[in-house]
């Protein structure tokens, strides 16, 4: 079998009794072209990303990953690694290498008197929610149920509780991982320090994270939360109300704004479904009744055309915009951290929403603003302790031949709407086409003490199917 090697385009020859070698040494199931669930195991969640694997290993463990690692190190093959296969530029996939797929480990455990949770890499954020809040406990996630933890988690991560609790990389208290070498390590403030401190917010550049420990924080089971929507002649004054709202509101309160064509959802009334609109996504997460002045101050705003916000479940509120980001359609996202959402920002989001041609595109802004400031900018990895609101420019769409129209709206509205980033973004959220520079800018100040981490940890840089960051010693 030919499997492509990591030292470039060309291919390795792997024999069949390595193969089976290989089989026979793993629990879970090795996977090639043609067998039941290979399509499925490499099937990612941006349908504009067509590598495919030669061989993909679906771990059930840590002695899984151990074998398939060291299968691809003494061999010279290239890997990559999934875990939910959300992000953006396609990192879990790699054309004809190794896959190692953790999605087989989902397992969820809480310690409700110590407020922790320690969760496998292959879960996603909804098995987190569910578990956790059977306890009335959240984890700082993301805010797509169906994400992966572990690459939310080392990008840096954010959602609906960061403004109270800071990144979801500064929620983290350790991380299990499988080096370059083949060792498993935890790595924690007390263990392994520097390699700790470049997990939260590097990227998968300095092993196979197969567990992270995340602290929790008093939530639910029930909050005050979900979406308000206006007519889009509204969208400036629905952008002011959020900058206001971001400005004046608790670190409890998270409103973010999406500008799109309404979808055919059912609280939306049939009249504008098609046409474009403003949403106010909202979480309140405290006391549900301490949120009502703000929901008022929300729902009183003009003439809403729709209103769930409501006193709902955590979860539910977890997997609102699920259905926005289906698995298999096609995406391409351009984003900037910004200090704050200026005027110049609003007209420049409104002028670019109006040339959305999608119906399935939006223009973002999500605060992040609060806790992470507090933080020294090299406290961790992920840096960026700047930013205020994450602007996100979401094409997405379904025909190939259309890529061109949708991508080119998303390139032009950050080219105009960069003026007013901080000069960071955020590394989950780049493509596969963005240059180093941009990689860079996601790393800022911290690039080089990272580098200095990825030479002392993976010299030959055997982790390089991700935003790499080359090793250099310090």
């Amino acid at each position: 079998m030919q499997i492509r090697s990591a030292a470039g385009p060309q291919s390795v020859d792997v024999s069949p009794s390595d193969l089976d070698g290989l089989r026979a040494g793993l629990r879970g199931p090795l996977l090639q072209p043609g067998d039941p669930g290979f399509d499925a195991a490499c099937a990612i969640w941006n349908g504009m990303i067509a590598r495919r694997p030669a061989l993909i290993a679906r771990c059930l463990g840590v002695g899984d990953v151990r074998r398939a690692l060291a299968f691809a190190r003494e061999r010279g093959l290239l890997f990559s690694i999934k875990g939910g296969g959300h992000n953006i530029a396609g990192l879990a996939a790699c054309d004809g290498g190794l896959m190692l797929d953790m999605s087989l480990m989902r397992g969820v455990w809480v310690d409700p008197t110590a407020r922790m949770a320690h969760a496998q890499a292959g879960c996603l954020l909804g098995d987190v929610d569910r578990e956790t809040q059977q306890h009335g406990l959240a984890a700082v996630l993301g805010f797509v149920s169906n994400t992966g933890i572990a690459g939310l988690t080392l990008g840096g991560g954010f959602g609906y509780l960061t403004r109270g609790h800071g990144w979801t990389s500064d929620n983290v208290t350790g991380f299990e991982l499988v080096t370059a070498d083949g060792r498993i390590v935890r790595a924690s403030e007390r263990e392994h320090p520097d390699l700790f401190w470049a997990l939260r917010g590097g990227g998968g550049n300095f092993g196979v994270v197969t567990g992270i420990d995340f602290r929790l924080v008093p939530l639910g089971p029930e909050v005050l939360a979900g979406a308000v929507a206006w007519p889009f002649e509204d969208a400036r004054g629905v952008l002011e109300l959020q900058r206001e709202l971001v400005r004046e509101g608790p670190p409890e309160l998270t409103v973010a704004s999406i500008l799109r064509h309404a979808p055919p959802a059912p609280w939306l009334p049939a009249s504008h479904h098609g046409r474009l609109v403003a949403v106010l996504v909202v979480l309140y997460a405290g006391d549900p009744a301490a949120g009502e002045a703000w929901a008022g101050r929300i729902r009183s705003h003009a003439k809403p055309i729709g209103d769930v916000l409501q006193r709902r479940p955590y979860v539910s509120q977890q997997s609102l915009l699920d259905a926005t980001q289906p698995h298999g359609r096609r995406y391409y996202w351009k984003s900037e951290y910004l200090p704050e959402i200026a005027d110049g920002a609003i007209d420049g989001l409104i002028a670019h929403a109006e040339r959305i041609r999608s119906p399935h595109s939006a223009a973002i802004f999500f605060p992040v603003g609060g806790a992470l400031n507090r933080l020294p900018a090299d406290h961790s990895a992920v840096g960026n302790r700047d930013a205020q609101v994450v602007l996100n420019l979401t094409a997405s769409w379904e025909k190939a031949d259309e890529d061109r129209t949708h991508i080119e709206w998303a390139r032009s509205a950050w080219r105009d709407l960069r003026a007013f980033s901080t000069g960071g973004t955020y590394v989950n959220f780049l493509n596969e086409d963005d240059a180093e520079d941009r990689v860079a800018a996601a790393f800022g100040v911290n690039l080089g003490r990272l580098a200095a981490v990825k030479a002392a940890w993976d010299p030959q840089n055997l982790f390089r199917t991700n935003k790499n960051i080359v090793p250099q010693p310090a």
